[in-house]
């Protein structure tokens, strides 16, 4: 794996009327192997409670631009220093469900121990990259989406965490570009708009 080449993929940039937020997909490197840091979101908070996200968050008029917001926002979240990211290159920006446009930057960080800020964080985990491109740990399906139209949902499954929505689409893009994982070319199912997630994700959810 060779998380360096992200650097040259050329990234889609999404203009628009949603606000625009940031994100950094932090990479750590282990004795065993490369591992990649997620927060698990407060179950109190209003957008997305209780699931596994990327540390980021929304623009502030002081924000020089999307790297210091995402920089800034990790900073609050985990205590993640600016300076120790080391930033290798951006994935495409992507829309969400609640009107943000997210742009990933993926950086290598130190392998140390990460404080979350209670007010919007429950936990931080390191899922190893090695369980995360294990096939048998994951799962999609397809469905029709009432804003985005046809759209593939992916299920990440490790160490009892479940990684789905906005934070599985960015993980299968680095996954894509800096291994040598590949997504399966066919969906597990093809649900319809109204049918129930996974079970694993409802329980996580609820």
């Amino acid at each position: 794996m060779d998380f360096d080449r992200v650097g040259a993929h050329d990234p889609v940039t999404v203009t628009g009327e949603e606000r625009e937020a940031a994100i950094v997909v932090p990479v750590v490197s282990r004795g065993d192997g490369e591992g990649i840091l997620f927060t698990k979101r407060a179950d109190h908070l209003t957008d997305h409670p209780g699931q596994m996200a990327f540390p980021g968050g929304g623009r502030e008029p002081e924000d020089e631009d999307l790297l210091a917001t995402a920089l800034r926002e990790a900073n609050e979240e985990i205590g993640l220093d600016p300076k120790a990211v080391h930033v290798v290159g951006r994935l495409d920006d992507i829309r969400t469900v609640t009107s943000y446009s997210v742009r990933p930057f993926v950086g290598r960080v130190p392998d140390r121990e990460y404080h979350p800020n209670d007010a919007e964080v429950a936990e931080i985990v390191t899922l190893p990259v090695a369980s995360l491109t294990d096939l048998e740990n994951y799962e999609s399906e397809h469905r029709d989406h009432p804003y985005y139209g046809e759209i593939r949902l992916h299920f990440f499954y490790v160490d009892g965490y479940t990684v789905w929505g906005a934070t599985a689409q960015m993980l299968v893009q680095l996954l894509e570009l800096a291994t040598d994982w590949e997504m399966p070319t066919e969906p597990d199912r093809y649900a319809d708009p109204d049918d129930d997630l996974p079970e694993r994700v409802r329980d996580e959810v609820q």
